[in-house]
């Protein structure tokens, strides 16, 4: 149990990897920052935990809680707030997740900013990035509603919860699938059964050589699932968020990021709301992050992208373990 997981020879590749990613914004101009991994606060949103942990000896002599980051995004966000200009960061995060093919509880993460640039200027850059470091094809880009039209002929942005329901009951008869009452959660479920595993898959022939992948962006996902992206001005039943899928794998996640500071607040609140519902623990807002946004985060958008899953598909890794030294269980 002592041995890497990951062979050294692969090992070595993945060194060489991520010095072609720093290469990337080195060349244009995007500088490299570290942030803290530990954070006296951490994201409210329902669907990720943070590991938490007891720090004994505050200046003020008193215990208090602390969090292992899930994403450098808020500090980033201070940075930006103070003028920092454009900024990558290649970090450790951690989310408090099961275990499996495509996730450990420690991860690397590429994260980056770019004032001026809206989402559809961040994805083509994404899709730059994507063609350097794994050889991909240009990359397809699909809206939220467009995915659900064209995989499961109905509209997400119309269809309401009984609606939802009935046509979950054609593709699963789990119990809690019928009684969830959030529409998100349901639409969440069909998109990553349904959807996901095909998004820019072509098969050509039979045989396993001749299927053919190409990345594929899907964008202004509902402004129900806006997180912390900006609503669409010109639709504002969908948000400036984006995500990239490749063969069968989520990459990234991205916003054209949200500015006003009174906006984040409130969905902030209805998260920890949404944890209450849940019969989950609330989370501590980040004031930090809602401190700079008064002060004035910069028009800008933002990408966050799973290395570690990135890698895999360069090499044809078929889990995680494989493209990392430890993982959790030889940690």
């Amino acid at each position: 149990m002592w041995q890497p997981t990951a062979s050294i020879e692969t090992l070595k590749n993945r060194a060489l990897f991520i010095a072609s990613i720093r290469q990337f914004f080195t060349a244009r101009g995007v500088w490299e920052v570290e942030t803290p991994i530990l954070s006296n606060n951490t994201i409210t949103d329902l669907h990720l935990d943070a590991f938490e942990t007891q720090f004994d000896f505050d200046t003020n002599g008193q215990a208090k809680s602390l969090f292992l980051q899930t994403s450098p995004e808020f500090a980033m966000k201070r940075l930006l707030a103070a003028g920092s200009g454009a900024i990558f960061q290649i970090n450790k995060a951690f989310r408090h997740e099961a275990a499996g093919r495509f996730h450990n509880p420690e991860f690397t993460m590429l994260e980056w900013y770019r004032p001026g640039f809206d989402d559809q200027q961040l994805m083509a850059e994404l899709d730059e990035l994507m063609q350097l470091t794994v050889d991909a094809k240009p990359a397809l880009y699909l809206s939220y509603q467009q995915a659900f039209i064209n995989y499961l002929s109905f509209d997400p942005l119309t269809t309401n919860l009984e609606q939802l329901k009935l046509i979950i009951a054609k593709h699963s008869n789990d119990e809690w699938l019928q009684k969830e009452s959030n529409p998100d959660t349901l639409l969440q479920w069909l998109f990553s059964m349904k959807i996901e595993p095909v998004l820019g898959y072509k098969e050509q022939a039979y045989e396993e050589k001749d299927k053919q992948w190409t990345p594929c962006f899907i964008y202004n996902f509902p402004a129900s699932q806006a997180s912390l992206a900006k609503i669409n001005q010109q639709d504002k039943r969908v948000a400036h968020r984006f995500e990239l899928y490749y063969q069968g794998v989520e990459l990234a996640n991205g916003f054209y990021e949200l500015q006003d500071k009174a906006e984040q607040q409130k969905r902030f609140e209805n998260d920890n709301q949404l944890r209450t519902q849940a019969g989950l623990l609330q989370k501590p807002v980040d004031e930090n992050l809602l401190s700079a946004l008064e002060s004035g985060l910069p028009d800008c958008a933002g990408v966050a992208v799973g290395i570690d899953r990135l890698f895999m598909l360069k090499y044809n890794l078929t889990h995680i373990n494989q493209a990392i030294a430890f993982d959790v269980n030889r940690a």
